[in-house]
């Protein structure tokens, strides 16, 4: 069973999995656009990740279930919507498990937990420090089903990188900017940047759904290496052949604009034109070591960032994004 199978990174495991055999069940809303998992032969129940009985129906006759689904950074929700899919849906994931004995329970979190991180790298024990109601709540349910496991739940935890490569919409503005030439380094692009190549995540989520020794266990899955904001940009431009961002302007007057943005906006259920988080962005770093998942189940990232830029600069080019 896969939720968030109609987004990036469940439909990139989907379709992994039923090209290697596997029979996929999906929980998917009616509204969804499921053309391409009906195309790779997915079974599909239509719910939503908030009903319990969808998730209970979905999962039976299931050995493992991947909780991919989850409401992201999306303007205009209550609190209580991101509470309602973040955890209740966890929950509800954790009791369908429970109810039909699924063999394996695998819960995407995010290396967003994390927040701006002190430690470099940081790894699975360092510490919480969540930014925004879409992190704290991820936090929340991954505390949620890390506590099922303890009583008894076999599954395990996972915290991706960056996540990106051919299908993801989200870096496409950053790489349409860069090839426009112009993308500001806000505040000088010093801050670091850790991707995760969604071919490689996918091999990490299934080895997480799989292997013995990740039962109980969290782990992050990103790249080999990570960099400095400045130098992703400089490695897109290569590929898309043009000049490399060199603009740094102040970080503090976009932060200022951002608040009142969100400040005026907000309430009156606007999406702001600009979020703090997005500034956040430029001066957040992000790196991180990858060692436990390396040594305890075997994950080995294949592709570098360099290869990765020039394989969704491909995808983009073929679909005429950028």
């Amino acid at each position: 069973m896969v939720t968030g199978a109609t987004g990036f990174t469940g439909g990139a495991l989907a379709k992994k999995l039923t090209e290697r055999g596997d029979q996929v069940v999906a929980l998917v809303r009616k509204t969804a656009d499921v053309s391409a998992l009906a195309d790779l032969g997915v079974s599909l129940v239509y719910g939503d990740i908030s009903d319990a009985d969808a998730v209970a129906r979905t999962a039976k006759g299931c050995d493992i279930i991947y909780h991919i689904a989850a409401v992201y950074r999306t303007a205009g929700h209550p609190d209580e919507y991101y509470e309602a899919i973040n955890v209740g849906g966890v929950q509800n994931v954790i009791d369908a498990a429970l109810l039909h004995k699924v063999g394996r329970t695998v819960h995407c979190s995010t290396i967003g937990v994390h927040g701006d991180i002190e430690e470099i790298p940081s790894n699975e024990n360092s510490p919480f420090n969540p930014g925004d109601i879409y992190q704290r709540t991820k936090l929340d349910g991954e505390e949620l089903f890390a506590n099922a496991m303890a009583n008894g739940l076999s599954g395990s935890i996972f915290r991706p990188g960056a996540i990106y490569g051919p299908g993801d919409l989200r870096l496409l503005k950053m790489f349409k900017q860069i090839k426009r030439g112009f993308f500001p380094l806000f505040g000088g692009g010093s801050n670091l940047y850790h991707l995760s190549y969604i071919d490689d995540l996918t091999d990490g989520i299934i080895l997480c759904g799989e292997h013995p020794a990740a039962v109980g266990e969290r782990f992050i899955l990103c790249s080999n290496e990570y960099g400095t904001l400045k130098d992703l940009g400089a490695t897109i431009a290569k590929h898309l052949g043009v000049k490399a961002p060199t603009f740094a302007p102040p970080i503090a007057p976009l932060m200022f604009a951002a608040k009142v943005c969100e400040a005026i906006c907000k309430p009156l259920g606007i999406d702001p034109p600009l979020h703090t988080r997005r500034v956040e962005f430029f001066v957040k770093s992000r790196a991180f070591d990858n060692s436990k998942a390396r040594s305890l189940i075997g994950y080995q990232p294949q592709i570098s960032t360099e290869e990765g830029v020039k394989r969704t600069i491909k995808w983009y080019e073929a679909n005429d994004l950028l």
